[in-house]
């Protein structure tokens, strides 16, 4: 694990035990690194985040499959096949 947090912004264990609204708030949107014995323990990011980095992770794979696809070898379809 990474000794340094990949985010700009931090709490320790015990300021997010204590109010994790406040610290995932406090984030203002973006990643918060949850600090315990000097480095990240994981992170804690907002609902609509989460689920735009989801988003983008679906993305990455679509655009990955149409990659590797695209020396795929082409045959004619008509309607019949259908």
């Amino acid at each position: 694990m990474s000794t340094s947090p990949l985010t700009d912004r931090s709490v320790s264990i015990s300021e997010f035990r204590r109010n994790p609204r406040a610290a995932v708030e406090a984030g203002e949107g973006a990643a918060v690194a949850v600090i315990g014995d000097g480095k990240p323990v994981f992170y804690c990011v907002p609902t609509e985040t989460y689920e735009s980095m989801l988003r983008q992770l679906d993305d990455l794979e679509l655009i990955a499959t149409v990659i590797d696809r695209q020396n795929d070898p082409e045959f004619p379809i008509t309607p019949d096949h259908l």
